[in-house]
C-alpha cells in the first residue's frame, strides 16, 4: 500500500510546530506566527506539546487572548482565541490523565489545572526518592524523570539548562498551583522558596511527626496565610505544642483571625492529651475562626473527654460551622454532662450555641455509642436547629437507642431546616425498632430525602414498613444487607402501586433470588426518576437478566447504573448482546458479575 503523501498545509504546520517547540526554552516565539490565518493557528494549537503551547500562549502579544479576534465566522461574529487555547489544554489534560475523576467540565482554566496536576506529579515523584534513607541533598536539585519530561514535550531540545530540575518546574508552574498534597519531606524551608510564586488555597499534608516537620510547615503556612482556606492532615502525630504552632501560623498577618474554611485531621494521633483542656492554640483557632465552616477529626483515637471539651468550645465559638465530623473515634460518654432524663437544655454556662446553630451535618459514626449516648445526643441536638444530615452508623445503639431518637425526628419538621438525611447502618437494630422508626418517618409532614438502614438484621417482616417509606417522597434508600430474602422482596413487589420519587436504591446482599428481579421490574415501571440501583449479591438466577432487560426496555426512566455483581451466573458470550443496547452517555448501564465472582459467591452468614 502506497504511503500517503502529506499535504502542503501539514508540512507547514509541522515546520511551525518545530519552531515553537524550539522556542519553548528561553527563546521568543516569532511574532509572525500569531499572524497566521485562524484555521492554521487553531490547527497548530492541536499539534503542540504542553510546554510549547504554554510558551505560545504566554508570549501572546496582547494583554488578553480575547483581544486577538479571528476573522468573521459564518454567524458574522468575531471570536477570540482564548477558547481555542482552552480547548487545546483540555484535550492535553484528558490525554495525559484519562481517569474519569478529572475536574468538572464547567471548569474554565484548563491550563492552570494542567500545570497544577503536572507539578503535583513532579512533587509526588520527588517525594518517593527523598524519603529514601540514602537521600541527602536539596529537593530542588532533584531530577524530574524522563517520562515526566516527555509528557510536556521536553525531550532534550529545549534551550534551558535546568529544565530537568524540580526547581525549574516549581518556578515555571508554581503560580498555577492553588491545591497541593505534600509529604513531610517537603515541610522544610526550601519548599517556601520553591513555591514562593504559589498562592495556595488548599493544602493536604501527610506524615508530620517531628518538630523539624512542623517548623518547615509553619513557614509555608505563614507564606500562604492570606489565601489558604483548606488544610488537611493525614497520618500525623501532633503534640499540643505542634497544634499550637500550626494554628498560630494560620492567622492572617497583623490579625488574630484566620481564613480557614475547611480544617481536617484524619487517621492521626493527638499526643499528650490533657484530660481537662484542649491544646492551647486549638481553642483560639476554633473560637476566632469566623470563616470556619467544616471541622473533621476522623479516626484520631479521640475519647469522650476530648469530644466534650470540643463541643463546649464550639457552643460559644463565633464561626458558622456547617460540618462536624468526629467519626471513627471512641467518644462514648462525650455528652455525659447533659442529663438525658431531665429537660433537654444545654447548660447556660456553655454559651448559646453560636457555632452549632449553623450546623448542617453531624457525623459521629463508628464511636461505640450506646443508648445513653443517644439520650444525651438528643439533648445536644437542641443546639443544632439547622441540622439536615445525621450519621450515627456503626454504633451499637440497638432498638432502645433508636427509640430515644424518634421524638427528635418527629419534632424535626418544626425546626428551621428539617432533617433530610439519616444514616443508621450497622446499629444492631431489630425489625421492631426499625418498624417504629419507619412508621414515624412515613408520617412526617416533610419526609426524609435519604435513609440508610443497611447491615441491620431486620428480616423479611420489615417489608411492610418499607412499603410505607417508599410511598413518601424519599429519593435515596439503602437497605442493603438487612435480610429481606425472597419473602421480603415478594411483599415489597406486591405493595408497590403508585409512582415513586426514588432516585437511588441499594437492595444488595439480601438473598432475594428470582424475587429480586421481579421487584426490580415493578420498581423500574413506577420510578421514572431512578438513576442508580444496587442489587449485588442477591443469589439471583441467570434468568433474572431476561426479566430485568425486558423491564428496562419498557421503563421510561433514565437509569444510569444497575449493579448486578456478585450473583452466581454462568455468564455466556451471548449475554453481552442482551445488555449491549443499554447505555447512558456512552457508558454501559449494567455492571455484570465477573468471572471471579462465579467461583467466590458472596456469603453474608456470620
Amino acid at each position: 500500500m502506497a504511503r500517503k503523501v502529506p499535504s502542503l498545509i501539514s508540512l507547514v504546520i509541522e515546520a511551525i510546530k518545530r519552531e515553537v517547540v524550539h522556542a519553548a526554552g528561553d527563546d521568543d516565539v516569532r511574532p509572525d506566527i500569531y499572524d497566521l490565518p485562524s484555521h492554521l493557528f487553531n490547527r497548530l494549537l492541536t499539534k503542540l506539546p504542553p510546554l510549547a503551547l504554554h510558551k505560545l500562549e504566554t508570549d501572546m502579544p496582547f494583554k488578553d487572548c480575547n483581544d486577538y479576534e479571528a476573522p468573521l465566522n459564518d454567524g458574522g461574529r468575531k471570536r477570540g482565541r482564548n477558547g481555542n487555547f482552552d480547548s487545546a489544554w483540555k484535550a492535553l489534560f484528558k490525554l495525559r490523565w484519562p481517569d474519569p475523576s478529572h475536574p468538572s467540565e464547567t471548569q474554565l482554566d484548563w491550563r492552570r489545572i494542567y500545570w497544577q496536576t503536572h507539578l503535583q506529579n513532579c512533587l509526588d515523584e520527588a517525594a518517593e526518592l527523598a524519603l529514601l534513607p540514602s537521600f541527602d541533598g536539596c529537593i530542588g536539585e532533584m531530577n524530574v524523570s524522563d517520562g515526566m519530561l516527555k509528557c510536556i514535550g521536553c525531550e532534550g531540545h529545549v534551550n534551558h539548562p535546568n529544565y530537568s530540575k524540580l526547581s525549574y518546574h516549581c518556578q515555571q508552574f508554581g503560580h498555577y498551583a492553588s491545591c497541593l498534597r505534600l509529604q513531610n519531606v517537603f515541610c522544610v524551608a526550601e519548599t517556601c522558596v520553591l513555591l514562593r510564586k504559589s498562592n495556595l488555597q488548599s493544602l493536604i499534608v501527610r506524615w508530620i511527626r517531628s518538630e523539624k516537620h512542623v517548623d518547615g510547615l509553619c513557614k509555608l503556612l505563614i507564606q500562604n496565610s492570606e489565601t489558604l482556606t483548606s488544610l488537611e492532615f493525614i497520618y500525623c502525630k501532633l503534640s499540643p505544642t505542634f497544634v499550637s504552632a500550626i494554628c498560630g501560623s494560620l492567622n492572617v498577618v497583623n490579625t488574630h483571625t484566620h481564613g480557614i474554611q475547611h480544617f481536617s485531621i484524619n487517621t492521626s494521633s493527638f499526643l499528650e492529651i490533657n484530660p481537662v483542656s484542649l491544646p492551647p492554640g486549638f481553642v483560639p483557632f476554633l473560637s476566632s475562626g469566623r470563616s470556619l465552616c467544616s471541622l473533621k477529626l476522623h479516626d484520631n483515637h479521640l475519647d469522650g473527654n476530648f469530644a466534650w471539651m470540643l463541643f463546649s468550645v464550639l457552643l460559644d465559638a463565633s464561626s458558622s460551622l456547617s460540618i462536624l465530623d468526629l467519626s471513627d473515634n471512641n467518644i462514648a460518654g462525650w455528652l455525659g454532662n447533659l442529663n438525658g432524663k431531665s429537660k433537654c437544655k444545654v447548660p447556660l454556662s456553655l454559651g448559646i450555641g453560636k457555632s452549632l446553630q449553623s450546623l448542617r451535618v453531624l457525623n459521629i459514626r463508628g464511636n461505640d455509642l450506646r443508648k445513653d449516648d443517644v439520650e444525651s445526643l438528643r439533648c445536644a441536638l437542641v443546639s443544632m436547629p439547622n441540622l439536615e444530615i445525621l450519621d450515627i452508623s456503626d454504633n451499637p445503639i440497638e432498638d432502645d437507642g433508636i427509640r430515644c431518637l424518634i421524638p427528635y425526628i418527629i419534632e424535626a419538621p418544626d425546626r428551621c431546616s428539617p432533617l433530610a438525611e439519616l444514616y443508621l447502618e450497622n446499629c444492631e437494630l431489630s425489625c421492631s425498632g426499625a418498624t417504629e422508626l419507619l412508621d414515624s418517618l412515613s408520617n412526617l409532614k416533610r419526609p426524609l430525602n435519604s435513609l440508610s438502614l443497611a447491615d441491620n438484621g431486620l428480616g423479611s417482616d420489615v417489608a411492610g414498613p418499607l412499603q410505607k417509606i417508599l410511598g413518601t417522597s424519599i429519593k435515596t434508600l439503602n437497605v442493603g444487607g438487612v435480610g429481606l430474602g425472597s419473602l421480603g422482596f415478594q411483599e415489597l413487589e406486591k405493595g408497590l402501586m403508585a409512582e415513586l420519587k426514588l432516585v437511588d436504591i441499594n437492595i444488595s446482599k439480601n438473598r432475594g433470588g428470582f424475587e429480586t428481579a421481579r421487584f426490580l421490574a415493578k420498581l423500574m415501571s413506577l420510578a421514572p426518576n431512578i438513576i442508580a440501583i444496587n442489587t449485588a449479591y442477591n443469589l439471583m438466577p441467570l434468568e433474572s437478566l431476561t426479566v430485568i432487560c425486558s423491564a428496562l426496555k419498557l421503563s421510561k426512566g433514565s437509569l444510569e447504573r444497575l449493579d448486578l455483581t456478585g450473583n452466581n451466573w454462568d455468564y455466556q458470550p451471548n449475554h453481552a448482546s442482551m445488555v449491549a443496547e443499554f447505555h447512558h452517555n456512552g457508558r454501559p448501564i449494567f455492571i455484570l458479575p465477573s468471572y471471579l465472582a462465579v467461583d467466590v459467591p458472596y456469603d453474608d452468614d456470620p
